[in-house]
């Protein structure tokens, strides 16, 4: 079975091995052509198959304005895009969506295309890493209450906002996912996720302008493993702490990634003055490799960018069960380790097996600075742990 829009839909059938059960809808539409509202028709039109659908975007590049592909289907879906979608060029403020896909159980998205968020002019007007008080720009995709679903073989290119938003995911795997913006584009995060329970990350490339990966309240058993990460500002669990009625975190676990020229490595950051309390738990980074990686190792409980808290007010973020072990490689700075928990609420069973981090800049050696903390310390650690003096981390 078969809908199409200028593509014959056998020869689809055969190129992509589908089952003839199976219902495709395939944009047809020339390349250089606007294809939002052929997409969302093709969308409505599988959604409301009662067998699962496949949606096809053959190859060549397409214009695609602001789309919401949302559900419930009545089986599973699948988007297939081969091409290269790309959004609109101007600076667009006011806005905080470009794709998304919503409430949709069963659902895949793969093909090897690209959404490129044409993000160039959006950036030089961004000013919502500096003030609360900014205009929103456009996430590139938003995975919303997408639940048993799988993620592979796309990109995302200069995104204007974040690359890529997750939440209310359940069940979800993202697999060889390629992330790239210029390493000074603003708030470009690669992949923000937020209550959301059971997503893996894996065998992907992140390299932007902010986290690689960025984890949000509410988020619950995070796997992370063979990410390359750089340049941008490194894993981070958070920032927490900056709005009320946050979630708690937990299960959080990042294995056997690298990290490169990233400013920041593996973070978590939580907002002194917070307008919540909460408690981030079981949190543990394993077997990872950074290269002339800025902050390598870094709890910093004062986050506080551009002064927009109040720093004398310790954070209420508790953190409990945190683990740094086998992490190796160069520091991009002397500050290989730094734990700097809050003076409120002192982190809680902090443990650092194995760490080898090097630096050999004129300001050296290395230093592990400790601040309300006592961690439990196994193998062997060079620097050597909480020897030094504490200095204020940079927020970025």
């Amino acid at each position: 079975m078969g809908a199409y829009f200028g593509v014959s839909t056998v020869f689809i059938i055969c190129l992509l091995g589908i089952s003839a059960n199976a219902e495709v809808f395939t944009i047809g539409s020339s390349s250089g052509s606007d294809i939002t509202q052929a997409l969302l028709k093709a969308f409505t039109a599988a959604c409301q198959s009662p067998s699962p659908s496949k949606v096809v975007i053959p190859k060549g590049e397409f214009k695609l304005g602001e789309i919401e592909m949302k559900g419930p289907c009545k089986a599973p879906i699948e988007v297939t895009i081969q091409g290269t979608v790309k959004a609109d060029g101007n600076a667009i403020q006011g806005k905080d969506k470009w794709v998304v896909f919503g409430n949709i159980n069963g659902f895949k998205l793969n093909g090897g295309g690209a959404f490129d968020g044409e993000g160039n002019a959006s950036w030089r007007v961004n000013n919502c890493h500096k003030t609360f008080q900014c205009k929103k720009l456009p996430i590139s995709i938003r995975f919303d209450f997408v639940l048993n679903s799988e993620i592979k073989d796309i990109s995302s290119i200069d995104a204007k906002n974040f690359h890529i938003n997750v939440l209310g995911a359940k069940n979800m795997t993202m697999n060889n996912i390629k992330i790239i913006a210029p390493e000074d584009s603003p708030n470009t995060d690669g992949i923000h996720l937020g209550r959301s329970d059971g997503v893996k990350i894996l065998n992907s490339f992140i390299s932007t302008g902010d986290d690689c990966i960025s984890v949000g309240d509410g988020m619950k058993n995070l796997h992370v493993e063979k990410v390359t990460c750089g340049p941008g500002h490194g894993i981070s669990v958070g920032s927490l702490g900056r709005y009320g009625h946050e979630q708690d975190v937990s299960g959080i676990r990042i294995i056997n990634c690298t990290l490169q020229q990233t400013d920041n490595g593996l973070r978590i950051k939580t907002w002194p003055s917070a307008a919540c309390s909460t408690t981030a738990s079981d949190i543990h980074f394993q077997d990872i490799i950074v290269k002339n990686v800025s902050n390598p190792i870094l709890i910093d409980q004062e986050y506080c960018p551009w002064n927009q808290c109040n720093k004398q007010k310790p954070s209420t973020i508790k953190l409990v069960n945190i683990s740094f072990k086998n992490i190796r490689g160069t520091s991009g700075n002397k500050d290989a380790v730094k734990l700097l928990c809050s003076k409120g609420y002192p982190c809680q069973n902090v443990e650092i097996g194995n760490v080898d981090i090097k630096y050999t800049g004129a300001d050296g050696p290395a230093t592990f600075q400790c601040s309300n903390v006592s961690p439990k310390l196994l193998g062997t650690q060079n620097p050597k742990a909480c020897s030094a003096p504490v200095t204020k981390a940079r927020n970025m």
